[in-house]
């Protein structure tokens, strides 16, 4: 399969902040013009402005969409194929997090949560599957987590999610590859976002228990090492190779080995080495760690 030239329009979802905001950045240094998605108003007219200060040749399209909602998300998908027919490039990006165990979590959680993860992007994909084909050499990048690689106690939703996306991208990468439409898996590890202190709490949940999952929130947040621009980096160079899976960071790479070798039982073996995982974070994911896989196939 070509690499990709980046010619055309690219197609960003959680374009607002965090690993989006990067990406569509450099998106534009290569040379794509760029339609960023978010639900965040501000944030997106804040990007818009520095793309169109540092990148004026390009053409920059922002677009507000709250992907809980499923009638949002259809409008969005018959305005981005009517408005922009040269797409080459979509990046389903936007995630969010939920914080509490199974039985702290109400149905209303649970599929707010899948609704963002995993049902906005399969329907993007289904309403622009068409524009891309008629494009030359398009892509569909799929943004998952460690989280899709191994599922740990207390993160029931996020991993069902993320597993979601992964099988979904997997599938998708089978029947597309034949007619030359590279499809990239991405799983992000210890993502210097707002993704952890942002997540929602379980509504389920007693005033202790929301006060102990806040705290633990803002714990995890301190062990997030990488930046934005480096994960982005990671992602526009699987997208440049047409890799299948791109995996960043020892905090997703170390994970993804010991699934490999104890499938049945890893969870006790991510668990002896929690501690370390957070050594390792700091010290290696600060020099930009990064994996990429080109066969087959801790959280943003």
């Amino acid at each position: 399969m070509p690499e990709f030239d980046f010619a055309g329009t690219a197609i960003v979802t959680g374009a607002a902040g965090g690993i989006g905001r990067a990406l569509v950045t450099q998106l534009a240094d290569r040379g794509s013009d760029v339609v960023l998605v978010d639900r965040d108003a501000e944030g997106l007219n804040s990007a818009l402005a520095e793309l169109r200060t540092s990148h004026p040749r390009a053409e920059f399209t922002c677009y507000v969409a709250d992907l809980t909602s499923s009638d949002e998300v259809r409008e969005l998908g018959e305005k981005l194929v009517h408005a922009h027919p040269g797409t080459r490039l979509l990046v389903n990006n936007a995630g969010v997090a939920l914080s509490g165990a199974f039985e702290q979590y109400s149905k209303d959680d649970f599929d707010w949560l899948l609704a963002v993860n995993l049902i906005a992007p399969i329907d993007l994909v289904r309403a622009l599957l068409p524009v891309l084909r008629r494009n030359r050499t398009p892509h569909i990048v799929n943004v998952s987590s460690v989280f899709g690689l191994v599922a740990p106690a207390r993160n029931v939703a996020y991993a069902t999610s993320k597993f979601g996306i992964r099988g979904f991208t997997e599938g998708l990468r089978a029947e597309l590859e034949p007619d030359g439409i590279g499809v990239t898996c991405v799983h992000p590890g210890g993502i210097k976002t707002n993704i952890a202190l942002g997540a929602r709490i379980g509504s389920a949940m007693t005033p202790q228990e929301r006060a102990a999952a806040e705290k633990d929130n803002i714990e995890f947040d301190k062990v997030l090492t990488i930046t934005p621009d480096e994960a982005a980096r990671a992602i526009v160079d699987g997208i440049v190779h047409r890799r299948r899976r791109v995996l960043i960071g020892a905090s997703a790479k170390i994970p993804d080995v010991v699934a490999r070798l104890f499938p049945s039982h890893y969870h006790r073996v991510v668990d002896g080495l929690e501690s370390a995982l957070g050594w390792i974070s700091s010290f290696t994911e600060s020099r930009g760690s990064t994996s990429t896989e080109t066969a087959g196939q801790v959280a943003r």
